[in-house]
């Protein structure tokens, strides 16, 4: 499971449009730091990109941007905090947030993890490789991910969803590889840090019941307004 969770039920995934515009304007907002023109900032085109696919309401995206490039006049002001630990049945997660409030994330952490176990640092680190993540789906019929990734030098990849192609590539080499996949006939619809389970868990070792808890347990956490992303060791 190279992506970050999703909720995969639609009762879990309804709802869900409008915490999903607050991710992406906090990445907005953080990448417009480096500048409000898309055309000569590339992490900003990719999100806001991205922000156009889900179609987030341009005025909700120009506000965004403008913020976060300082010329609204207001102080813009997120820390990154990382928390790990494990979902009911043993599920490894890592959560990102994204918050304006340490002690305020760290109390909300401290509550959701009751129904799991909230890990120290490192704990569930080492079950995850650090890499990074590229979301892109063909131009043309027939485009070959196999020989892109290879091409692009890409360390390997996963199927996305409706037809896109995940690519893993090392940390550094994130914005290279998602220049050189364009020149290689795909689109290029997300380009993020993330974590892929070394050793995820198989669903079918948890029951109907089991799974549903997992289930409900991360999309708790998905649905925290500080929670940029989480990451299961979920297989599938």
């Amino acid at each position: 499971m190279g992506a970050q969770w999703k909720a995969k039920h639609k009762d879990l995934a309804a709802n869900a449009k409008g915490r999903l515009f607050g991710k992406l304007a906090k990445d907005i907002m953080i990448a417009a730091r480096h500048g409000a023109d898309p055309a000569a900032n590339s992490r900003l085109r990719l999100v806001v990109e991205q922000a156009r696919k889900v179609s987030m309401p341009k005025d909700t995206l120009e506000r965004a941007i403008k913020k976060g490039a300082g010329l609204t006049g207001e102080a813009v002001h997120f820390e990154y905090a990382l928390y790990e630990g494990f979902a009911p049945h043993r599920v490894p997660v890592m959560v990102e947030c994204l918050t304006d409030n340490v002690n305020r994330a760290a109390s909300d952490m401290r509550v959701l993890f009751r129904k799991g176990q909230l890990g120290t640092s490192g704990s569930v680190a080492w079950d995850f490789d650090h890499v990074g993540m590229i979301e892109a789906e063909p131009v043309a019929p027939g485009a070959d991910p196999e020989m892109a990734a290879i091409e692009a030098g890409a360390q390997d990849l996963e199927p996305g969803e409706d037809g896109a192609t995940v690519f893993l590539t090392d940390p550094t080499d994130l914005d290279l590889v998602s220049r050189a996949l364009q020149g290689q006939g795909f689109n290029v619809l997300s380009a993020k840090l993330g974590y892929k389970p070394k050793n995820p868990v198989d669903p079918a070792t948890l029951n109907a019941e089991q799974l549903e808890e997992v289930e409900t347990f991360l999309a708790a956490l998905d649905a925290n307004e500080d929670v940029q992303n989480v990451f299961a060791g979920l297989a599938g």
